[in-house]
């Protein structure tokens, strides 16, 4: 059971002290009833609650892809840079707040991104045990001979001591290719094209543990929910 007041601030639908203010003007509705008592304790899990003729149900967490843009740093808050969460929110501005990105991809880099308030999801996927799968469809300056291509796979010295654990290469010529990996190392990928000889000119994230992303459905800046089945 939770407070009435937490509820609806848990809800997105104001402050404290703003839905505080809702419920003395009698413009909250729970299970169609007038509430007016913050303190009222309710089942946020079957109660619907209703403001300004919308119906709103609690959901513990909350999941969501988008497509990250360039030029946006992978952070919940900056002072100086657009961050994706200011992305984020300003497209879904009644998503629920402390939602945090998974991961990070660079400022230069689009594609996947999972963002979340699941904590326990999050460590799972980051966790180097877990070996989670990162695909990347890259852009370089220019081709791959076979022997970059097992030296990828095998693992390359990106300057850490160890090699890079064992990789999966896709090319089919040309300057793209795709790469799975699952670490989750600084700059891991143009690091590991680096020492090949290869420098990447755009980098994009196709693939994160169970997801794809299909750009024909979600075109770079947008976002869509998901839920959490697509885990399990």
């Amino acid at each position: 059971m939770m407070r009435l007041d937490k509820l609806l601030v848990e809800l997105n639908i104001g402050t404290r002290s703003e839905v505080k203010a809702l419920l003395k003007k009698g413009l909250i509705f729970v299970d169609g009833q007038k509430a007016s008592k913050p303190e009222e304790k309710v089942d946020e899990n079957a109660v619907v609650i209703s403001y300004q003729g919308k119906e709103y149900t609690y959901k513990r967490f909350s999941y969501y892809v988008i497509n990250k843009p360039k030029g946006v740093i992978t952070a919940t808050e900056d002072a100086h840079e657009q961050t994706i969460m200011d992305v984020f929110y300003g497209l879904c501005p009644d998503a629920p707040k402390g939602l945090s990105p998974v991961g990070r991809l660079d400022k230069d880099t689009t594609g996947l991104l999972l963002i979340t308030n699941d904590g326990q999801l999050a460590h799972d996927l980051l966790s180097p045990k877990k070996h989670v799968d990162k695909t990347y469809f890259v852009t370089l300056d220019g081709g791959l001979s076979n022997e970059d291509i097992k030296a990828l796979e095998a693992g390359v010295h990106i300057g850490e001591g160890e090699p890079t654990a064992p990789a999966t290469v896709k090319y089919d010529g040309g300057n793209t290719c795709y790469i799975t990996i699952h670490e989750g190392k600084f700059h891991q990928v143009k690091r590991m094209f680096f020492a090949v000889g290869r420098q990447v000119l755009e980098l994009k994230r196709t693939a994160f543990g169970p997801l794809t992303l299909d750009e024909g459905k979600l075109p770079e800046g947008h976002f869509s929910e998901i839920n959490c089945e697509s885990f399990y």
